[in-house]
């Protein structure tokens, strides 16, 4: 039972659409973590510089302040060592810019594979062309016009 169980397993994981997605997640997530640096070490100084020198990485709320030491805090990091519970909103900000790039990227690349796939999809379902001597509709094929017999090159 367990054989049989492993041996449908195999069969499934090397189906091409399985090993396609499984270097699609490997691919994403380091696309991931690429996004992710572009926004906290390249896109977020500058843009906390222009809008008055705010940090977004500790741009933070505490709600309420830690056992261990009392706040003012001054970082994320600091708040959570002293076990204050904080509203993280630059980390959210973040997050957000991460997701609108990486949702973006997507798009693109989505749209163009389908223009690509529609691509291939009208040329698979041409079966006839224009003659460019007596512009009559010809057999895709056609190496000699039917019709005018001039000789059709291959393209």
């Amino acid at each position: 039972m367990l054989k049989n169980f492993l041996d449908e397993f195999k069969k499934f994981a090397m189906r091409g659409n399985v090993i396609d997605m499984a270097v699609g997640i490997i691919i994403g997530a380091a696309f991931g973590k690429i996004v992710d640096s572009l926004v906290k070490d390249i896109i977020m100084p500058p843009l906390g510089i222009i809008l008055g020198k705010i940090d977004f990485a500790n741009l933070f709320f505490v709600l309420k302040d830690g056992v261990n030491i009392p706040g003012p805090y001054a970082s994320l990091e600091a708040a959570q060592k002293a076990g204050a519970i904080t509203l993280n909103i630059g980390v959210f900000i973040n997050v957000m810019i991460s997701f609108v790039i990486v949702a973006f990227a997507v798009f693109i690349l989505i749209k163009a594979v389908n223009k690509i796939d529609k691509k291939i999809k009208t040329d698979e379902q041409k079966t006839t062309k224009i003659c460019p001597y007596c512009c009559e509709e010809i057999p895709v094929k056609a190496i000699k016009c039917p019709k005018c017999t001039a000789n059709i090159e291959k393209k």
